[in-house]
């Protein structure tokens, strides 16, 4: 069994490795280090992330990035209304060998890959969703009443425009409840924009080069979880995600008058996990007040539907998280 200090040399190990990554990326990928941060997190965590912005703000190309600097087998899907899940998942085709003797032989899908990347996903039928869902889930594939193992580590790592609505189809609760965290990639301020056109539009763009392998992904991931977190911070994770349902006794005034529904156990789990990926991407030991108000908006905000009186009054879910958390941290801080 490692002893603490042995623990605590291999946070510091891995929190200077990651430090190394977050340059590789910055070398293709200018910029948005919040977006940076919470991808790398999510993957630490062992997670998917749903990406949500408009086209041409690099999500594609951070997700290509992401899986050269860690090392991981990629693929690509772009959604569209027509894509059946055998195009997702593989099939199997009837082959005849050279002695007349038939066959069949199962071809696989890009979803056998380490890290997926789902481009426009909310375009797909619902039929082909729910054929991505086991895979998120499961890490694995049924097809011919046969499990079929995906790779070691999978994510996926989707995209979404939250404009477009015409031809697309709504993600169902159960498959938003499967990404660790939404990710709103905004538009770059004008000093970064001003380095992108730079960067971008010459001979020569800067390349990422591989810093972990998949193991060492493994590894991290199997560190994080070991990573030491304090009672108060796990009483405020509870605390935060209970008073986000309406019907909770503990939830404020602003949930239950604009919240329809909100966050199940899957999400106080999600939120553990990501205030020690956000504490070691910071290179801190243990998480922190700041780390939980930091994280609570993405892993929370797609996890929850705010009512239709709150649309109408113009209300935000990422507002109504923020107001809450803080509620309860100032609260817990008094006491």
């Amino acid at each position: 069994m490692p002893t603490d200090a042995q623990l605590v040399t291999d946070i510091e190990n891995l929190a200077a490795k990651l430090a190394q990554a977050r340059t590789s990326i910055a070398n293709r990928f200018i910029g948005q280090d919040a977006v940076v941060n919470l991808t790398l997190g999510s993957l630490l965590c062992g997670g998917h992330a749903l990406l949500i912005g408009l086209p041409g703000l690099g999500k594609t190309m951070l997700v290509d990035t992401l899986s050269t600097v860690m090392g991981l087998d990629g693929n690509r899907i772009q959604f569209t209304p027509d894509l059946m899940p055998a195009d997702i998942l593989g099939s199997e085709v009837l082959e005849t060998a050279a002695d007349g003797t038939r066959d069949f032989r199962f071809i696989q899908g890009p979803v056998f890959c380490q890290l997926l990347m789902a481009d426009e996903i909310n375009r797909a039928s619902p039929r082909t969703q729910s054929a991505l869902l086991q895979a998120m889930q499961e890490k694995e594939v049924t097809i011919a009443g046969e499990h079929r193992p995906l790779g070691v580590p999978f994510h996926v790592l989707a995209t979404q425009n939250p404009i477009e609505q015409e031809g697309t189809y709504p993600l169902p609760e159960a498959q938003l409840d499967r990404f660790l965290v939404q990710i709103d990639v905004p538009y770059p301020d004008r000093h970064t924009e001003r380095d992108i056109l730079i960067a971008t539009t010459g001979i020569e763009t800067g390349a990422a080069t591989a810093v972990f392998t998949a193991q060492e992904l493994l590894d991290a991931q199997a560190l994080l979880r070991r990573m030491p977190v304090g009672d108060a911070i796990v009483e405020l994770i509870l605390d935060i995600v209970r008073a986000c349902r309406p019907d909770d006794a503990t939830a404020p005034e602003i949930v239950s008058s604009s919240v329809s529904w909100g966050p199940g156990p899957r999400a106080a789990q999600a939120l553990m996990l990501m205030v020690r990926a956000n504490a070691l991407l910071n290179g801190r030991l243990v998480p922190s007040v700041d780390d939980v108000l930091e994280m609570a908006g993405p892993v929370l905000t797609h996890r929850m539907a705010l009512s239709f009186a709150a649309r109408a009054r113009g209300e935000v879910l990422a507002r109504v998280i923020d107001d809450v958390a803080d509620q309860i941290a100032n609260t817990t801080a008094a006491a």
